[in-house]
């Protein structure tokens, strides 16, 4: 009996735990502003969760593995739309800091550890959590760093610069740098992101420049029929080598990138112009319908990859752009409130009823469009367009997006980014030294001439003999002066004699005939012997029965010039007739007491 109840107990825990997992962790209700707010809480939470900037090794701004630098910009952008939604705190700081870190040092979102595999769409997404910053008033960074709307503009100036016309007509390419893979592809992204950041800087700063691009950007996209302007579908890209070769797939974010840009343009344009934007507007909300799937059309789906399992780690994450970029339109399209929020509405509650996986029993899910059902795909994506979407119910609440002329502070600078505008390389070590100033000239001077002399200073001490008669200068330079009484000397070292050499200038005595004879000498070594070959040349009187000229040859060998090693002192000595060679022993302590002599041999001629 008691094991029975053992079985029956274990199998009743195993059904509880079942029908919890099955169950939905969040009881939602979108119509409750504190349901709301609650359960977007606890996504933020499982979201920054996932970001662990305190994990060992993590850099602010930057996600884990395997996700790219661009989401982790989208992350911070979702963050501030939390903290301007919730008015909740709790993630300020971190997401402040993210903002900053990767600026990169010319504060435009080039960072050096991102810059080798950048392109324009990166880039862009971090400038539009920035802009977002500047229009909801997020705290202002300090003084001394780089402000929201000035990094906007930052790379709004660099991504202007590399508007490019020779291929397709304009456009940006996908990739900033020509070696990385799909330079040569001009995608939608890239164009939506620029397209939205010059609409909203038109509109928070007044500057018809940024809305003279916006105007050239959605121009370019119908010209190249990536924008059809009759469904309003909005295509991957293009490639740049073949313009007409359009790639047919149709992304959330590039729908969602463009309505908000359109959006702004109606709010920042008058009379025909604007009416102009809403016809435009319109048309991206009835080409955005193909991504509302369901029973009743009206659950967000990531239709390109989501029903064949498809969507890779970046695509996770679309719907999140969509679903933000939607709710904010509103606010600068009031009118268009009427069809974006009961969209909204209907795929937030079906995206919350599926968050009842992952160890904590509450991660969401990336298919939305069977209600209540967890697919098992959880993580950054999933819980970022989860959050994005339960926020968009509280856009009829929210604050109004700023504007210079309507309480916006963030400081601009509308010459921002210049120093990577036309950069064609990445960032090495040399963009990273300070400017040689006139003192570190001067200063390294002083030090190369300090450390020439140390060297000339080791040079000499290690050719200092300190059994030598020579002076410091004569062991430098090499010179032999050992002479005797009477004898010649090698005083320039040149182990040649010159026919400029005399007995008097250099203290020698001529070998042969007149000191005024021509010489010429051939040097030849054997260890510490030394033989010169004397070529002399001398004019014979008329009577000889020879040429008038005569050329003789002689071997001799330098008088007492003096040749050591550890043992031996050779020197030479002329007696007349012939040279002598006398060999003494020197004593191995050096010292400079009586050298036994050892018998003389002939050198021959």
């Amino acid at each position: 009996m008691h094991g029975w109840w053992t079985t029956r107990g274990a199998g009743f825990a195993w059904c509880l735990l079942m029908v919890t997992r099955l169950s939905p962790a969040y009881q939602f209700d979108a119509a409750s502003h504190d349901s709301i707010k609650s359960v977007a809480s606890s996504l933020a939470q499982d979201l920054m969760g996932l970001y662990d900037v305190d994990r060992p090794g993590a850099v602010p701004g930057l996600l884990p593995e395997p996700y790219y630098w661009w989401e982790a910009g989208a992350l911070m952008g979702a963050m501030v739309d939390y903290w301007a939604y919730t008015g909740d705190t709790q993630w300020v700081n971190l997401t402040k800091e993210g903002l900053l870190f990767q600026t990169g040092p010319n504060n435009d979102y080039m960072p050096p550890n991102q810059t080798m595999t950048e392109g324009n769409d990166d880039q862009g997404f971090w400038a539009l959590a920035a802009m977002s910053a500047a229009e909801y008033n997020f705290q202002n960074p300090p003084s001394d760093k780089p402000q929201w709307l000035a990094l906007a503009q930052a790379v709004f100036n660099t991504q202007a610069a590399r508007w490019e016309t020779q291929e397709c007509g304009g456009g940006l390419r996908w990739q900033i740098f020509t070696w990385n893979n799909g330079y040569d592809y001009k995608n939608t992204i890239s164009q939506a992101c620029f397209f939205n950041l010059a609409a909203r800087l038109a509109l928070y700063t007044g500057n018809q420049s940024y809305a003279d691009w916006a105007d050239k950007t959605w121009d370019w996209m119908e010209s190249t029929d990536l924008l059809d302007p009759e469904t309003y579908y909005v295509y991957d890209g293009v490639l740049a080598s073949n313009c007409s070769n359009i790639t047919p797939y149709q992304w959330t974010y590039n729908a969602g990138a463009f309505l908000l840009g359109a959006s702004a343009m109606y709010n920042y344009t008058s009379g025909k112009t604007r009416q102009v934007w809403r016809t435009r507007l319109d048309g991206l909300l009835n080409g955005t319908m193909i991504f509302f799937q369901g029973n009743n059309s009206d659950i967000m789906s990531e239709v390109a990859c989501e029903p064949v399992d498809l969507c890779d780690v970046d695509q996770q994450s679309f719907k999140a752009y969509l679903s933000r970029w939607m709710a904010a339109a509103i606010k600068w399209a009031p009118w268009t409130s009427g069809r974006i929020l009961p969209l909204l509405r209907s795929t937030s509650i079906a995206a919350v009823s599926t968050c009842k996986g992952g160890p904590n029993g509450r991660m969401c899910g990336l298919k939305w469009t069977t209600p209540g059902s967890y697919d098992g795909f959880s993580g950054v994506g999933q819980q970022m367009a989860v959050m994005q979407v339960v926020l968009s119910n509280l856009i009829p609440s929210s604050a109004d997006p700023l504007t210079t002329q309507t309480g916006g502070t963030s400081v601009g600078d509308p010459a921002a980014g210049g120093q990577d505008i036309s950069r064609l390389d990445p960032f090495t070590t040399l963009d990273f030294l300070a400017p040689v100033t006139t003192s570190a000239r001067a200063g390294a001077a002083v030090i190369t001439a300090l450390m020439i002399l140390f060297l000339i200073g080791g040079c000499l001490f290690m050719l200092v003999d300190e059994k030598s008669e020579k002076t410091l200068w004569q062991m430098f330079l090499g010179l032999d002066t050992t002479t005797k009484p009477g004898g010649w000397r090698d005083t320039d070292d040149t182990d040649q004699i010159k026919s400029s050499d005399t007995p008097g200038s250099l203290g020698r005595e001529p070998l042969i005939g007149s000191p005024n004879i021509p010489l010429t000498t051939l040097t030849n070594r054997t260890g510490d012997n030394m033989v010169i070959k004397v070529h002399h040349t001398t004019t014979l009187s008329s009577d000889q029965a020879i040429s008038p000229t005569q050329t003789m040859s002689r071997q001799l060998s330098w008088k007492h010039v003096e040749r050591r090693n550890p043992q031996i002192i050779v020197s030479k000595y002329w007696d007349g007739t012939s040279y002598h060679d006398e060999q003494r022993t020197a004593r191995p302590s050096g010292s400079r007491q009586r050298l036994s002599k050892k018998r003389p041999e002939m050198l021959r001629d």
